[in-house]
């Protein structure tokens, strides 16, 4: 499998109580990689590292095949980044700030910004200190499409902004994925929206990659199992057993990885008595993991 993004053993230390912690990450080409995790678990941080704006205290980045920080210049010509607050100058206009962002990528493509301008609705002789918080958002896709890059790296880009300008900002995403097959990382704790644009997650907390995998792979081996009977301990499951509590006298509430129906033949050998298999949806999913990964460090 060929990656766009590859981390290994990563670490970089914010402040005393928090750190990037031996990362091991990738991204395949062509993915739309959700990069999941609460507020302050250190997404921003690890793509500010991944662009070459922090520098790691430790381990291995590679971006598009070149080695980061070393090789920032040839790799952020090919990286199109919204970052989480806009960082234009707010005293130049929209078309202002097309030009000078053009100046810097020679695979700009000035047709499709104007098409863009038009598609979201953006005058581009207004402002950018005029413009709402949404309008900004636009305009911060539009600098990051229009370059036509290999990868799209995007914090947090749809935080705070209405529905109708989440829509057209996913949908102007998603078109360009089905166009170019590029890869896109997209950092979000909105977790319902990535459920329907992305093909992998990853979820970070506090510094730590939880877990990253195929999002069907998620959605199908993630499960909520109510069953009688649990003995006090699992001989060579074929699951991952992630949190186990009490329900009532004789009962349990099981959060497994790796399921399918085909396991229900270990549980009648170990003695378990199944008695639901729950589906999980991203969200439900991703509080329970992290609920699991927090108890199992604590």
């Amino acid at each position: 499998m060929s990656l766009a993004i590859q981390t290994v053993g990563l670490r970089h230390k914010v402040a005393s109580s928090f750190e990037i912690a031996h990362l091991d990450m990738a991204v395949p080409a062509g993915s739309v990689y959700g990069f999941l995790g609460p507020n302050g678990a250190g997404k921003t941080t690890v793509i500010r590292l991944l662009l070459g704006l922090l520098k790691p205290d430790g381990g291995a980045i590679t971006v598009l095949g070149e080695s980061m920080p070393q090789h920032y210049a040839s790799v952020l010509a090919r990286v199109g980044y919204v970052p989480e607050r806009p960082h234009l100058y707010p005293s130049i206009s929209i078309e202002e700030a097309i030009r000078l962002h053009r100046a810097f990528f020679p695979t700009w493509d000035q047709r499709w910004a104007d098409e863009l301008a038009g598609q979201f609705g953006l005058d581009v002789t207004r402002k950018l200190s005029a413009l709402s918080k949404g309008e900004n958002g636009k305009v911060m896709m539009l600098l990051a499409l229009a370059q036509k890059p290999e990868l799209l790296v995007l914090d947090e880009p749809t935080d705070g902004l209405d529905p109708v300008v989440r829509r057209d900002l996913l949908a102007a995403l998603l078109d360009y994925v089905t166009d170019r097959e590029a890869t896109v990382l997209i950092s979000s704790h909105l977790v319902h929206e990535l459920e329907r644009i992305c093909d992998w997650i990853g979820l970070l907390d506090h510094g730590r990659m939880v877990t990253q995998m195929p999002m069907q792979e998620f959605k199908n081996g993630l499960k909520r199992l109510r069953v009688g009977k649990a003995p006090l301990a699992l001989d060579n499951a074929p699951f991952t057993l992630l949190s186990r509590e009490r329900t009532h006298a004789s009962g349990e509430q099981w959060l497994v990885q790796g399921w399918n129906p085909d396991m229900q033949e270990y549980l009648v050998s170990a003695g378990v008595a199944l008695r639901e298999v729950v589906d999980l949806d991203l969200e439900d999913g991703f509080v329970e993991l992290l609920r699991s990964s927090r108890d199992n460090h604590e």
